[in-house]
């Protein structure tokens, strides 16, 4: 049917209407897209580009260099290793399992380490590259170089790592660093970003870990491009970070290397201090361990033997370890008596072999008795009776108030980990931390170091280098951070009476240098090298028992602590043998040894011993001497 012109002219007004408006439609849209492009490109580019730079370049944190620590002499003690590893990228690898294998027939690998880097691989981001082998040698790092088209994903890199040149000497004061665990993370309030970094390390126990932040110093930054999932194509540029101030301690490396060969096989420490500044010149516990196997993560195997090593190798006893300072805290209770005004060095005491308290016997430690003794003698001879006597008159509440001016009783303030206050007791601290009344017994064994009184071997040297010097000496370990010095530990003088300490101080040369004295047969010969002491045994099980008919863990601790020389004191040393015997016996040839060779600064000569004691000073010198050459072989091997 045709259409008339009426309805072909009212078609095309339809189409026209409608295109028209389809047309201001596009128009509209058209314009509106433009004007977004251009608000886009224009108003926001710079938004944009900073947008896109965040999404083509990354920041990589750069670890930085540890601060190195020196003894008092500029000798190393800790510093850092150039070292490589091999690491892999779980994204570049595609089949892990299959690229470890063929390393490995290239490389030795460890089986532990590996399992821990595929737990790594597979909890963390696939591009981020986890450590495989670590500290391999330049030959494994070659042959992984040569044959990296078959081993995708793997890049042999080079680092730094924490080494301990002297091993065993500084072990248990330096401490040692390892990586950042979850547990280290929690003690941060907001950890730093560089602590988050794979395998970083930090310090874990002793000086490494009490100055931490002065050691770590501050990361560095490089900027890398990557491409859309996260791999990284180039190095844009890079910021190195700020190195960890270094630490010179007040410890001598010679001195701490004869201590440790000179105790031996023994459980024992030794410290010895500067008077003049309370510099720790050794402080030293045996037997010790390797740091450098926690650094590098020590085996199961390794862990086991120093764990269930009846000796302890991993405690730090000279801090960490309190024990019965015996008849060396008599010097305590005799200043107390002094300074209470209830004696005079002259007045004697009748010791018959015991006494009674009540219905307990006290026994002195010779049953047939010393008869009548003085201050002097006492000290001399060790007479038990004497401080029974003086623990009656004195009382427990005038003893402990000594011991604390002496230094026990609290912590030393020295970096060290785990550092005991031990334990000065009175009246207050039974009733508080026992329940129960103190009784006149506990005063009369508190009096001659056993019952409840517990110092270390640092609080004893503490101790006697007040005593000679009449100051409130302090130890000081660290010498200088960053070249800044540290205080001095010089002290103050002590609210003491100076001849009462000049009666002390006769009395502990007498222990040294009289025919009578217990300490007699460790005296030292060289007039102007003399030392005063005191010798102590600190019982391990209350029974009258002979310490050869025992087992080694129950036999009596051996202690001696001096100072010298005696006409003016420049150290005191401090010794504890651990189940050791006799003080007089065990402890007292052992601090004669030290005190000379600190005194001397290397082997003294034969004629500063007694005649009957040069051929076998003769040759432990030499045996320490073969024994010292033949670490420094085996040093220069594991270097």
């Amino acid at each position: 049917m045709r259409r008339t012109p009426r309805d072909s002219a009212e078609s095309n007004r339809k189409i026209t209407r409608r295109g028209l408006m389809l047309g201001g439609a596009q128009l509209a849209f058209g314009g509106a897209l433009a004007l977004r492009m251009r608000y886009m490109q224009v108003d926001q580019a710079d938004e944009f580009r900073l947008l896109a730079e965040e999404n083509r370049v990354n920041i990589h944190l750069i670890p930085p260099a540890r601060g190195r620590i020196f003894d008092r002499e500029g000798r190393v003690i800790a510093e850092n290793e150039q070292t490589y590893r091999i690491t892999m990228r779980r994204e570049d690898a595609g089949d892990v399992e299959d690229v470890i294998g063929r390393l490995s027939a290239l490389v030795e690998l460890d089986r532990d380490e590996v399992e821990r880097a595929l737990e790594e691989m597979r909890t963390s981001p696939p591009f981020l590259q986890v450590t495989v082998a670590d500290r391999v040698s330049w030959e494994a790092i070659s042959r992984v170089a040569v044959n990296a088209p078959a081993l995708p994903g793997v890049t042999p890199e080079v680092g730094l790592s924490r080494v301990y040149p002297q091993h065993e000497t500084f072990a248990h004061v330096v401490g040692y660093v390892g990586p950042v665990s979850e547990r280290d993370l929690e003690r941060y309030e907001d950890p730093e970003p560089v602590l988050r970094i794979p395998r970083f390390q930090i310090g874990k126990v002793g000086i490494e870990a009490k100055f931490e932040d002065q050691l770590r110093g501050s990361a560095g930054a490089k900027r890398v491009e990557v491409n859309a999932v996260g791999r990284v194509m180039r190095e844009l540029d890079r910021r190195e970070g700020e190195a960890g101030g270094d630490l010179q301690l007040t410890l001598d490396s010679a001195l701490q290397d004869y201590i440790k060969a000179r105790l031996g096989e023994e459980s024992a420490s030794a410290v010895v201090m500067d008077l003049e500044h309370g510099d720790i010149l050794a402080i030293a516990s045996a037997p010790s361990y390797d740091p450098n196997k926690f650094v590098r993560g020590i085996s199961v195997k390794d862990y086991g033997e120093l764990r269930d090593n009846n000796h302890r190798p991993l405690a730090s006893k000279t801090v960490q370890d309190a024990y019965p300072p015996g008849s060396t805290f008599k010097i305590v209770t005799a200043l107390a008596a002094l300074d209470a005004g209830l004696i005079t060095p002259d007045e004697t005491v009748y010791c018959p072999g015991y006494m009674e308290v009540g219905s307990r016997r006290f026994h002195c430690w010779k049953r047939a008795g010393h008869g009548h003794v003085n201050l002097e003698n006492s000290l001399r001879d060790s007479c038990d009776v004497y401080y029974y006597d003086l623990a009656l008159k004195v009382g427990i509440e005038n003893i402990a108030a000594m011991g604390r001016k002496l230094g026990l009783g609290a912590a030393p303030e020295v970096p060290m980990s785990a550092v005991t206050a031990g334990l000065m007791p009175d009246k207050d601290w039974k009733r508080r931390e026992r329940g129960a009344e103190w009784l006149i017994g506990d005063t009369v064994n508190a009096s001659i170091g056993q019952g409840f009184v517990l110092t270390s071997p640092l609080q004893q040297a503490i101790m006697v280098a007040r005593v000679a010097t009449g100051r409130a000496v302090t130890p000081r370990l660290v010498r200088s951070v960053n070249g800044i010095e540290t205080p001095s530990g010089g002290g103050e003088a002590l609210d003491l009476s100076p001849s009462h300490l000049r009666y002390i101080r006769k009395a502990m040369f007498a222990v040294s240098n009289s025919r009578r004295g217990t300490a007699y047969r460790s005296r030292i010969i060289a007039d102007n090298m003399r030392m005063a002491g005191k010798t102590g045994t600190s019982q391990v099980l209350n029974r009258v028992v002979r310490n050869q008919d025992v087992p080694w863990e129950e036999r009596d601790h051996a202690l001696f602590v001096n100072f010298a020389p005696y006409d003016a004191p420049r150290i005191a040393v401090s010794i504890v043998v651990e189940h050791g015997g006799g003080g007089s016996s065990v402890a007292a040839p052992i601090a004669r040894d030290i005190t000379l060779q600190a005194l001397y600064g290397g082997d003294p000569p034969l004629d500063a011993y007694p005649t009957a004691d040069r051929g076998r000073i003769k040759a432990q010198q030499e045996r320490l001497e073969r024994e010292r050459r033949e670490r420094a072989a085996e040093l220069g091997r594991r270097a």
